[in-house]
């Protein structure tokens, strides 16, 4: 419940580069993938969970011309990559996505070609999921808008889906998106729902046949939705989100939607009754999950945020961007537990070994316990 800098730290490994994707475990290794400010080289990149040390240190691009942002917020390497045993997938957006051993850090297989490209115009950020022997990708550019599933095994397009509504604008800016797709089942129904610019799509994940559509709104979309309650949980990029029956065919409108507090770039989270999310701007939110009714919209005083909360023994953990850190309760009552403060802020979220948190702020990775 108490931790920061040099407090209940088990260790911490210095990172150089610049690279906000978030760490994922299996078993003793510790993976993310780093990047070079100018983009120019792409790792992956394994830890010792016990020991901080470093296993694998993989350049897996080495990109001659990379994309140019106009904007410094997002990184090379903010695409968090999926683990599960023996192997880890790493995406990099158009620049490139592989597989890696996760024994070794051989490169399996990997992409770099024309097929999966856009122009992501402020860079990648979209994080892969698995599913049924499929690895999903959204590449939401300025260009071109597609979702793809990917063979996990040979990393061969299986499908790809081209984004099937009208953005009623011309503007490329405005079609981009970052979000991370999720697999449901709703009434004996597997759906991949995949947020876009403007939008949410849901598509069959065997064969990514359109399923239904949703006007979701704003442009920039980040979260990763959320499921509950029969409904499925969006937010977008432009400080809004929408709760959907994920019924029916065509356009679904949205059963609730609301634009107070909601988070710009990271995800929410659904417990039990209630929603729990942190928005850019330093408020943390409770709804109701089956109304969108407020029920306590508090500063929690840890600065903006960009990473993602977590839950974990009904508690929230908020992670600021300029290194402070919120424990609040996950209760319809407002209630500040505990807080603490890193050398360096959080773009990246947490991951959980047991009762440790693996931390990574902007220049180097903890081990919390």
């Amino acid at each position: 419940l108490e931790f920061g800098e040099g407090k209940n730290v088990t260790w911490k490994t210095s990172m150089p580069g610049k690279a906000w994707s978030s760490p994922v475990v299996w078993g003793n290794q510790v993976w993310f993938t780093n990047a070079e400010t100018d983009g120019h080289k792409l790792w992956a990149v394994c830890l010792d969970a016990k020991t901080g040390k470093v296993l694998h240190n993989k350049l897996v691009f080495d990109i001659a011309k990379p994309q140019k942002s106009p904007v410094s917020m997002n990184s090379y390497a903010s695409c968090t990559p999926v683990i599960e045993e023996g192997r880890v997938y790493v995406s990099f957006g158009a620049h490139g996505n592989a597989c890696l051993d996760t024994k070794n850090g051989a490169i399996i297989w990997q992409r770099q070609d024309k097929e999966l490209y856009c122009d992501h115009f402020r860079l990648p950020a979209s994080s892969p999921i698995l599913h049924e022997g499929l690895m999903y990708l959204l590449f939401d550019g300025a260009d071109k808008q597609f979702v793809v599933a990917l063979d996990k095994k040979t990393g061969k397009t299986k499908w790809l889906h081209k984004r099937a509504f009208d953005y009623r604008t011309n503007n490329g800016d405005r079609k981009k998106a970052y979000g991370t797709p999720v697999v449901f089942t709703h009434k004996g129904q597997a759906q991949l729902v995949a947020p876009a610019g403007v939008a949410t799509e849901a598509l069959d994940p065997m064969s990514g046949k359109l399923l239904w559509t949703a006007r979701t709104g704003g442009m920039n979309a980040s979260g990763c939705p959320q499921y509950g309650h029969g409904l499925v949980y969006v937010n977008n990029g432009m400080g809004s989100m929408s709760a959907i029956k994920p019924e029916g065919t065509g356009d679904l409108e949205a059963a609730w939607s609301t634009r107070r507090n909601i988070p710009k770039k990271s995800s929410m989270i659904l417990h039990g009754a209630h929603l729990y999310m942190a928005a850019d701007t330093g408020v943390a939110t409770c709804l109701e999950a089956k109304s969108g009714k407020t029920v306590w919209s508090e500063r929690v005083n840890a600065g903006e945020f960009a990473a993602s909360p977590i839950l974990a023994k009904d508690r929230l953990y908020f992670f600021g961007m300029k290194g402070d850190v919120a424990v609040v309760a996950a209760r319809p009552e407002f209630k500040v537990l505990a807080r603490g403060k890193f050398a360096d802020g959080f773009m990246a979220s947490p991951a959980v070994i047991g009762n440790t948190l693996i931390l990574r702020t902007k220049s180097a990775v903890y081990r919390v316990q």
